[in-house]
């Protein structure tokens, strides 16, 4: 890992950098994917399947069947696991639902909202080195309790085509309508422009490799919503003389064993904890069955010095981490400065692990600075506020005069009209 003592402001820009991947030679090939989905449909995703994931297949749809033989094959400790995630994370997300008021901004005119469901979602759920059911969770759950009618999940099968039995707990236990096995980019084009098969939804949730991302990212610039913009895993945490070297090692690994280009950033107050830090470190990596893929990750990772509080959430907000992790003694203080983060874990024992399976917060949130911008996924991201209004004629008597001077002012002159002929029905 990378050390840095005391940086100037100045350095603050190079040091959140992110680690750059070159995608411009893949744009290409996924177009190349997209359209010959959008063309063959269920024909060209078995072929890619074929080749991309070694897998040949008569039907993409996972069987009632598969999904009932899955709670066989899934420890019934991790069932009950995946159960008290499900029911914490729905516990959250249902506190989130929106209650909308009738406002009277003037005499005679009345406006609401009113939220209303996504009818059809589609889930992506990588199933490659780290078959993530939990996102199954994170994701169905909240388009459940938001009444999408439709939750559509593609992952990939392995070589025998099948599909993680543990990644059908989860959709079961979270109310998925229909699984598919479908992975990649094909997945996306397939739930971007609907197959035989796969329906087309309109919007698109959930992690992947770049090719998954650069996918998402073209689909949606014609054809479907995604949940946001989204890169590597990262994690920033900040700590004090206080906190544990043993805590924030592990914290640090949990982020780095993602991918080997995720990245992870101490922030620290305090040069013994650096140095211990380090070395606990280096102890824990060697124990780890994913520490080359940790290791390579660390490449990109930075240990961080600064002069005290004030600056480490200075420069964590101006990193805008995904995951901020807070191991201070005074973390109440510093987390009511935080501007800029996906998801806050607050104190010694709050690791970003009990976020991303059982606490209940939501694991999709911002990636590569977008926590400036984005909220993580939440109840609103599978729901639309429709605006309504109604105005009686005391709200055109009014607004109505108001309202044909902007109109004529931006010589809109049918919008004028529009509100004249009613003021001259009311003469």
């Amino acid at each position: 890992m990378n050390i840095i003592r005391y940086p100037k402001r100045s350095e603050w820009a190079t040091l959140v950098e992110r680690p750059h991947l070159d995608v411009s030679q893949l744009r290409d090939t996924v177009a190349s994917v997209l359209a010959d989905v959008k063309k063959r449909g269920d024909e060209a995703v078995k072929e890619y399947e074929q080749k991309f994931d070694h897998c040949q297949l008569a039907s993409l749809a996972v069987t009632q069947e598969e999904i009932d033989a899955a709670e066989q094959l899934v420890s019934e400790e991790l069932v009950r696991a995946i159960r008290l995630a499900h029911q914490n994370i729905h516990k959250f997300h249902d506190a989130q639902r929106f209650v909308g008021q009738k406002i009277e901004t003037g005499p005679g005119i009345a406006c609401w909202q009113k939220s209303v469901p996504i009818e059809k979602v589609g889930l992506y759920i990588p199933g490659g080195t780290a078959p993530l059911f939990s996102t199954v969770l994170m994701l169905a759950t909240p388009a459940k309790i938001a009444g999408c009618k439709e939750i559509v999940l593609c992952t990939p099968p392995d070589r025998e085509g099948k599909v993680n039995p543990a990644i059908l707990v989860a959709a079961r236990t979270a109310g998925v309508s229909k699984i598919f096995k479908a992975g990649g980019v094909q997945a996306i084009g397939a739930m971007a422009y609907g197959t035989e098969t796969v329906p087309k939804v309109f919007k698109i949730f959930g992690p992947g490799n770049q090719y998954v991302m650069a996918a998402k990212q073209q689909v949606s610039l014609h054809d479907v919503a995604i949940d946001m913009p989204a890169g590597p895993s990262e994690v920033c945490v900040i700590a004090d003389e206080t906190a544990s070297a043993v805590f924030v090692a592990a914290d640090l690994l949990s982020q780095a064993e993602h991918g080997i280009d995720s990245q992870v950033l101490l922030i620290t107050t305090s040069e013994a904890l650096l140095g211990a830090v380090q070395t606990k470190v280096e102890r824990q990596l060697s124990l780890l069955p994913r520490k080359e893929i940790a290791a390579k990750a660390l490449e990109n990772s930075r240990l961080i010095l600064v002069e005290n509080d004030e600056e480490a959430i200075g420069l964590s907000n101006y990193y805008a981490p995904e995951h901020l992790i807070i191991q201070t003694k005074n973390y109440e203080q510093l987390a009511e400065q935080v501007v800029n983060a996906g998801s806050v874990f607050l104190g010694k024992y709050a690791c970003e692990s009990a976020g991303d399976y059982a606490s209940g917060t939501n694991h999709t949130l911002p990636t590569h600075g977008y926590a400036t911008a984005y909220s993580g996924v939440n109840l609103d991201s599978y729901q639309r506020k429709i605006t309504f209004q109604h105005l009686s004629e005391d709200g055109v008597r009014h607004i109505g005069h108001a309202v044909e001077l902007m109109a004529e002012a931006e010589q809109l002159e049918a919008h004028k009209n529009a509100m004249t002929v009613r003021l001259t029905s009311l003469s």
